[in-house]
């Protein structure tokens, strides 16, 4: 670590490794960076009001401005949602990058993201999961009816408004996996969201993602129907998951699944497309093409990105003159984006993947500052006071973050 440096501001130093070189699509980093770097130009001044200018916290400097530089003009610094969101995984489509969503458990996880991001001069998503939720609210809280993870996770949602702000980067602010059994969860998060968007004129959340995976295809596709109806009426975006993702995260083990329930059907993101689309355009599909979540030695895991493109090719030849002209009608999402092969990655989003989860080399991240940390002060970090210095030399500022 460099001067000034303490274990907190050395925990997730991954802001050049993921955004630049893997998240970014093929030839795409330098070129993606150098688009959307900070210039003096600033777009006509918005009517809607920051959550700065609410708190009384406002913005100085870069973070002081209505519109990201060189983005879609509705694109903001802060939490994005409705059009705002949706052109901006336009944005991504259309230049050939993925934006990275990554899983926050702490503020400490969330500033990283947004220091990285802010680094990158990129956009970012944050996200929680169910069990992450519960740890960001405390685990002495009890969690009868999901409620500790329901006000950790809204706990978080306004942590990442203040911040992102302040920061100045663009954020879309999502929760991961929900398994029917976790609808309570969302439920919770929308009812918020609800409220929310009653006195803002936004939801609290920029979109939610119902896994509805493991049960049938028509009961999936029906409960998401439903789910995005109310979504469409806030502007809010709907992620839906057909085919499993393997691997284990969250406490879901899928390490057993069957192999054929780890990649998609062309005709089954048809039948998703065909349904959600007569709804609302604000939906994106994680369709499974041999994701894993987890990371794991070379060999192990056979991505088939190829599987999107079939997916693209057969619905547009389905919707004839109406298809894109980029022939990539439908936005998705790869799901456990952490460890795969750069080549993969690129020619994924080259078949239209928008957003990427990387949340085991970022959880591995955070891990790593700290036991590098922790290796490099290790005889200062054994008590309070004494150290190779004296035996009455305290050590405080070793641990005080």
């Amino acid at each position: 670590m460099t001067g000034g440096e303490t274990p907190i501001t050395s925990k997730m130093k991954f802001s050049a490794a993921l955004f630049a070189s893997i998240v970014l699509g093929s030839g795409a980093a330098d070129a993606f960076t150098a688009g959307v770097r900070r210039s003096a130009k600033v777009s006509p001044v918005s009517l809607r009001e920051t959550i700065s200018e609410e708190l009384g916290t406002p913005c100085e400097d870069e973070c002081a401005m209505d519109s990201f530089p060189n983005m879609p003009a509705s694109v903001h610094p802060g939490v994005v949602t409705g059009q705002a969101m949706l052109d901006l995984l336009d944005h991504a489509k259309e230049n050939g990058y993925a934006i990275p969503a990554v899983n926050c458990v702490s503020s400490s996880g969330i500033n990283a993201c947004l220091e990285a991001a802010r680094k990158n001069d990129a956009p970012i998503i944050i996200q929680f999961s169910s069990g992450g939720s519960q740890f960001y609210g405390g685990k002495g809280l009890s969690n009868k009816n999901y409620s500790a993870a329901i006000a950790g996770a809204i706990s978080g949602a306004f942590h990442v408004r203040t911040m992102a702000e302040q920061y100045g980067v663009p954020v879309i602010l999502h929760t991961d996996h929900c398994a029917k059994k976790l609808l309570p969860w969302v439920d919770g998060l929308l009812a918020a969201s609800e409220r929310y968007h009653a006195k803002h004129g936004e939801p609290l959340f920029s979109s939610h993602m119902i896994d509805l995976s493991e049960e049938p295809i028509e009961e999936n596709i029906d409960i998401c129907k439903d789910y995005l109806t109310r979504f469409a009426k806030i502007g809010m975006l709907l992620e839906m998951e057909l085919g499993i993702t393997g691997g284990e995260e969250d406490g879901v083990n899928n390490e057993d699944v069957a192999i054929e329930d780890l990649y998609s059907k062309p005709e089954e993101i048809f039948q998703v497309y065909d349904a959600l689309t007569p709804i609302s355009n604000m939906f994106t599909v994680a369709a499974a093409f041999g994701n894993v979540h987890g990371v794991y030695s070379p060999g192990n895991v056979k991505l088939e990105p190829k599987i999107l493109s079939r997916a693209q090719a057969y619905i547009s030849e389905k919707l004839g003159n109406s298809a894109p002209a980029d022939g990539k009608p439908v936005n998705f999402v790869f799901h456990g984006g952490s460890g795969s092969d750069v080549t993969d990655i690129q020619e994924a989003i080259g078949y239209g993947v928008i957003k990427m989860n990387i949340d085991t080399d970022t959880q591995w991240s955070y891990w790593n500052g700290i036991n590098q940390y922790s290796k490099k002060n290790y005889d200062y970090l054994q008590g309070q006071i004494g150290n190779p210095e004296g035996p009455e030399k305290p050590n405080k500022k070793y641990y005080d973050p």
